[in-house]
């Protein structure tokens, strides 16, 4: 199990190309189940998570290849409808295989998925999806068990938006017979690019990029090739880093539009930004203002950048409250910053975070994925050495982070061993 070891202190300075986006890219994949052939996904990021999805298309016969992150997918021989629980209870995101599986098979079995350590996020509004769709779903021992002759167009209304409901859903009714529309709908932008995707796979969907979503079921699709959006969380949290280490970065092969509620937020909080078509140069050459941010749908301000900013706040010169209205117990990072000297106080889905002058070395444990990304951030400004283990949670969902950063000088090592 390995470790980053980081000597803080260091200021960032240059560019930084970012990847293909995790949650995008795990939506694609799946939806490759719903025709026959090869797809390509290029710009498809090398982490842990991608490999996860991959290994489980496989035990439903998909083929899979990845070279210079362009992601072949061969689906001529699904021979299986089932993803086992070994495979789903590494990562929630394995439940899109529902709505696929169910849409061009007419049955599927899948476990309850499992993934990150903190906060229920109930699969019901998938289930009630597919029920609305036609499906008759059961829960037996664990998995869940969907069966249709052919799915049906409906109306489908959810009461909270839900990126991962709305993406299983719309992959669902793509295939079904009839009409179907779906309100209050996500408009991530990687559920804009899975609608995109499936429009070139010959879905007819209208609305894409809105909450009210139109779909006409088709008889079958085809396969497509895509270049998978990049990361706009990637792309936060080296923003953050540039921010919180005073240094200047330029992000590469971005969309900006993606994060504006962050840039707001760091220009609030005294850093410049200047913004190109697919970049982005951000510097700090002051010290951080106290800005409160509450996390919430999109295009509010990420709940997967809550914890970084929780760590940025930590050296602002106030005190700033961070609130996160999409998952209330998402601050397992809370306690291991402060083992860094930070100063915060958890209030029910609130952090009041007071800026302290220095944060200072030791070791920590990494928690899920965006906590990992907030101790690191964190320990490039401690003073001294920061060690920070079960790095393995940010392999989820960061390639080769340590090399990125270290091309923008900080001082961090990938330290490999059994008892971290």
């Amino acid at each position: 199990m390995d470790k980053f070891v980081i000597q803080g202190g260091r200021k960032l300075g240059g560019r930084v190309t970012i990847g293909g986006a995790k949650n995008a890219t795990l939506a694609l994949m799946p939806a490759a189940l719903l025709a026959h052939g090869t797809f390509r996904l290029r710009n498809t990021p090398v982490l842990r998570d991608v490999s996860t999805m991959a290994s489980l298309l496989r035990t439903m016969g998909v083929k899979s290849e990845m070279k210079e992150h362009v992601l072949t997918l061969d689906t001529t021989g699904v021979n299986k409808q089932e993803a086992p629980y070994e495979h789903v209870k590494k990562m929630r995101a394995s439940i899109y295989v529902l709505g696929p599986l169910l849409a061009r098979y007419g049955r599927a079995k899948v476990s309850l998925p499992g993934g990150c350590a903190w906060g229920p996020r109930p699969v019901n509004l998938h289930i009630e999806g597919m029920k609305k769709l036609g499906a008759s779903v059961e829960l037996k021992r664990g998995y869940i068990h969907a069966s249709a002759a052919r799915l049906t167009g409906a109306r489908i209304y959810f009461d909270v938006s839900s990126v991962g409901a709305t993406g299983n859903v719309m992959m669902a009714a793509v295939l079904a017979k009839g009409t179907s529309l779906i309100e209050n709908a996500a408009i991530e932008p990687e559920i804009t690019q899975l609608a995109q995707f499936l429009q070139m796979m010959g879905a007819k969907i209208h609305g894409i990029g809105t909450n009210r979503l139109e779909i006409e079921g088709v008889d079958a699709m085809h396969p497509a090739d895509v270049e998978t959006i990049p990361d706009r969380i990637e792309a936060g949290t080296f923003l953050v880093a540039g921010a919180i280490t005073r240094g200047t970065i330029i992000l590469e092969r971005v969309i900006p539009e993606h994060f504006s509620a962050l840039l707001t937020k760091l220009e609030d909080a005294g850093c410049v930004v200047n913004v190109g078509s697919d970049t982005v140069t951000l510097s700090c050459p002051d010290g951080m203002k106290p800005v409160d941010v509450t996390a919430t749908i999109y295009p509010g301000f990420p709940t997967d950048m809550q914890a970084q900013w929780i760590a940025l706040m930590a050296i602002a010169s106030g005190t700033s409250v961070v609130t996160d209205t999409i998952y209330l117990d998402r601050f397992k990072h809370v306690p291991e910053l402060i083992r860094l000297g930070a100063d915060i106080e958890l209030k029910e889905n609130a952090a009041f975070v007071k800026g302290v002058k220095l944060l200072t070395g030791a070791t920590v444990m990494s928690t899920d994925l965006r906590a990992s990304a907030s101790l690191i951030l964190a320990g490039l400004i401690a003073e001294g050495t920061t060690e920070v283990l079960r790095v393995y949670h940010i392999d989820r969902g960061y390639e080769a982070i340590e090399k990125k950063l270290q091309a923008l000088g900080a001082d961090i090592q990938r330290v490999s061993g059994e008892e971290f």
